[in-house]
């Protein structure tokens, strides 16, 4: 018969799991919007600006969600959001292909879709474990459910590439609206009472009296508010939304603008979620022996050097097959320790809801990515000052990841189940 520690330990590997599942559907939904722009402008004739308007209010909506979603599940259950989330999802994915109008599209793709998406995203997710798990096992859970998000953007980006190229975009879109309902069943684990128990008291204790016992929501969000490392997390984490909703929306048009064919766009997706995967789990597993400020400054100074080399380098397959894999492995690795760091300043109690305002700066900046690079194509006829914007804001970046405060680590061991 298991041991109690035994059954604790499938119990958290089970949450975890399930976490993670759910992460890669919506963030397979959600990473591989750029893949539709084209095939919706040829059908509608709305043009790039106007479509990747709609996308980058998508953006703005699915990080805007997530403190609200984060609220509602730290007071009544992250099961219920994610349920919620996922009817929201499918309806927006299945809508799209009906609508031919701006307007319709920043109610679907904008609204709908990425509302349901960030109910059942990072700040939900890695909210929900963190609550039930030791401290010194939440980097290692937060690295292993964002590298769900990634293995999602592996396996969806070819998929939906495919089906576009033999069955037509509306076909692919529907398909992934079927698919996202599957984590309606993925929820039950993470209901309140589900497998593991509340942490006791010396698990959930806050690392100081900010996080105290009777403090409410609105106090927890004024303290954090007026912490100067918290809104260096947002600054940074705004570069990080930038970055990736610029190449999400328009790596396939910069793809086909060097004369490849649209397969090579999806390869190059797919290879940052396989490197992603990778790069998650390190970044999980280092949080807990170095500080996390300083991963975060690496991995934002990296991206610039990697896109500098992007472009200096001659525009064939190969060099965005090697761009995607250098650029994978820190694509969303700065999750990890972005929740990490917000947990250890302000505690367990309120992760979702200030996790999640970090996860709004970060779309803010997805929103600014993903419309100002349909401007420049409109305007430039190409996207190098876009790639220029990014090596400044990742360099800034790095630089204001620094100053954030953050006490020595506490070495401790992997969360592992005994045979």
């Amino acid at each position: 018969m298991p041991t109690q520690n035994e059954m604790t330990a499938r119990a958290a590997w089970l949450l975890i799991l399930a976490a993670s599942a759910i992460l890669m559907i919506t963030m397979g939904a959600r990473l591989t919007t750029g893949l539709f722009l084209s095939p919706i402008n040829t059908s509608t004739g709305l043009g790039v600006a106007s479509i990747s308007f709609a996308m980058a209010i998508g953006q703005f909506v699915w990080g805007a969600a997530q403190p609200v979603f984060g609220a509602v599940a730290d007071k009544w259950g992250s099961a219920k959001v994610i349920i919620l989330g996922a009817v929201m999802l499918a309806a927006g994915m299945a809508l799209t292909p009906f609508v031919s109008s701006q307007w319709g599209l920043m109610l679907t793709m904008g609204v709908l879709t990425a509302a349901g998406a960030g109910a059942g995203s990072f700040s939900i997710l890695i909210g929900a474990t963190a609550q039930r798990l030791p401290a010194a096992r939440r980097p290692f859970a937060a690295g292993f459910i964002n590298a769900g998000g990634s293995f999602g953007q592996f396996v969806f980006a070819p998929l939906m590439q495919a089906i576009i190229n033999s069955a037509g975009w509306i076909a692919a879109m529907l398909t992934m609206a079927a698919t996202t309902l599957l984590t309606i069943p993925l929820a039950w684990p993470l209901r309140k009472g589900a497998g593991l128990a509340k942490p006791d008291p010396a698990i959930a204790a806050p690392p100081k009296p900010l996080d105290a016992p009777g403090i409410g929501l609105g106090a927890q969000i004024k303290i954090a508010l007026r912490d100067r490392s918290y809104l260096c997390l947002h600054a940074g984490f705004f570069t990080c939304g930038f970055h990736i909703a610029f190449l999400v929306t328009h790596l396939p048009g910069e793809v086909g603008l060097c004369g490849l064919p649209a397969g090579v766009s999806a390869n190059a997706l797919a290879l940052i979620g396989l490197f992603n995967i990778a790069g998650s789990l390190t970044a999980g597993a280092l949080s807990t022996r170095y500080r996390m400020k300083s991963l975060l400054a690496l991995m934002y100074a990296s991206r610039a050097v990697i896109v500098i080399a992007f472009l200096l380098a001659p525009k064939t397959a190969m060099t965005f097959y090697l761009f995607a894999g250098a650029l994978g492995f820190t694509w969303l690795a700065t999750v990890p320790p972005t929740a990490g760091l917000v947990g250890k300043l302000f505690g367990m109690r309120y992760l979702s809801t200030l996790f999640g305002l970090t996860l709004l700066s970060h779309q803010v900046g997805g929103f600014f990515g993903a419309w100002l690079g349909g401007l420049s194509f409109v305007a430039y006829g190409d996207f190098t000052w876009m790639w220029y914007a990014d090596i400044v804001l990742a360099l800034a970046a790095a630089l204001i990841n620094l100053p954030i405060r953050e006490a020595h680590v506490v070495r401790a061991p992997a969360l592992a189940v005994k045979a």
